[in-house]
């Protein structure tokens, strides 16, 4: 394994780490995958006690690493950013009047480095693999995750190795391509190529930047979480909807409220948000769990869906993102393939964004929840929109209409 370099200059209030499953934990001196204990997620964990106030923001510049204290990377040297993170906050005014809503937002990942939410995560985990000196990294991926690695290795003077399906949009591997990386691709989905990733790595040669197969990519997404609070003045919304395949930000999201309860950002009894996992019907792993259709997800079998990020048959994070979900007391659903496409269209012609699919089916979620009265007109309720629909015009042309 890996290890650090000795006593590094720090601002990071990063302590350990523990296993997701037992709360065993370990050090952060020497580089950990899952852990050794339960072969689960390992979570980072911070001395929170006692922290810096949130004033310490202010004229701070407007990435994610203006949380630097509350991220896992111990020296700036081995910050590999290219500018992710503070996304805007955009109120869907036309939207959610029209639709009985008076209280709507979007906040808007696809204007990240890369053009999704996948920057964050990326940058964190390549930021601290080079922190412990590693060489290369690999990734399955169904497109975004790879385009970000590609592009932070890229940054980062590292060699990466992408493996993405083959019906993946020629706009994720050509840009794959053009950042220098070795893409592989596969038939089949993202499980599938996991076990590509699995025989191409054979070695150990590489770092295996899988979801949450690693401790670092969430802590990049956590800051999404960071940004609500901050962005809506220390509030939260009443509702989170969230596009969940790897689960990887939606449980980050929830860690970073949790966190900012214990520095006082955030008061310690505020009503944290019901968290919304919206999914696939043509993969949704989650949702067939949660309505009890199986036992969990580590026999499911998906299909492809136009919402490529979405088509995470086995997902190692379901126990995560089942507790986000019963502690928030939120819950999850499947959304179709043609409600996604009309989603696109409506949220483009009405407020001009362009949302890729995955952020698209949040919308069609909103309503059939307003409508079945578990949403009030009245809640705040924010939409995570995770990436730039450019990306997606491969799957959307056959339902372009004169």
């Amino acid at each position: 394994m890996s290890a650090l370099p000795a006593s590094p200059t720090t601002y990071s209030l990063f302590d350990h780490l523990i296993c997701s499953a037992c709360r065993q934990p370990y050090t952060p001196a020497v580089l950990h995958t899952l852990s050794p204990c339960c072969h689960m997620p390992l979570l980072a964990q911070y001395t929170l006690t006692g922290g810096p106030d949130k004033r310490i923001l202010l004229h701070r510049e407007g990435t994610m690493w203006r949380y630097r204290e509350v991220l896992p990377v111990f020296s700036a040297a081995h910050q590999i950013s290219l500018g992710e993170g503070f996304t805007p906050m955009l109120g869907l005014n036309r939207l959610g009047a029209a639709n009985g809503f008076s209280d709507l937002w979007l906040k808007d990942e696809g204007k990240n480095p890369t053009g999704s939410f996948k920057a964050r995560g990326l940058s964190m985990a390549i930021s601290k693999a080079h922190e412990y000196g590693v060489e290369g990294c690999i990734i399955p991926t169904a497109g975004n995750a790879g385009v970000a690695m590609a592009a932070y290795c890229a940054r980062a003077a590292m060699q990466a190795v992408v493996v993405m399906p083959r019906h993946t949009p020629k706009a994720f591997q050509e840009e794959c391509y053009w950042y220098g990386a070795d893409v592989h691709l596969i038939d089949g989905l993202i499980n599938d190529c996991a076990a590509k990733v699995r025989q191409l790595n054979s070695s150990g040669q590489w770092l295996d930047l899988s979801t949450l197969k690693e401790p670092y990519r969430i802590e990049g997404k956590k800051t999404m979480g960071y940004e609500i609070a901050e962005q809506m003045n220390w509030q939260l919304p009443d509702v989170i909807l969230y596009p969940a395949g790897g689960g990887t930000g939606l449980i980050g999201i929830w860690k970073a409220f949790r966190e900012m309860q214990q520095l006082g950002w955030l008061p310690a009894d505020i009503r944290l948000p019901r968290m919304v996992a919206v999914q696939a019907e043509n993969c949704q792993p989650l949702v067939d769990t949660w309505l009890g259709k199986q036992p969990n997800a580590q026999q499911y079998n998906g299909k492809p869906t136009l919402a490529n990020g979405l088509a995470v048959p086995r997902p190692i994070g379901e126990p995560l993102m089942l507790n986000v979900l019963h502690e928030s007391r939120g819950l999850t659903l499947g959304i179709s393939e043609a409600d996604m496409v009309d989603s696109v269209r409506e949220i483009g012609k009405t407020e001009g964004v362009f949302l890729a699919p995955e952020g698209a089916a949040l919308w069609t979620a909103a309503r059939q929840l307003l409508r079945q009265g578990w949403l009030s007109a009245t809640d705040r309720v924010l939409l995570l929109n995770t990436g730039n629909g450019q990306k997606y015009l491969d799957n959307l042309r056959p339902f372009l209409t004169d």
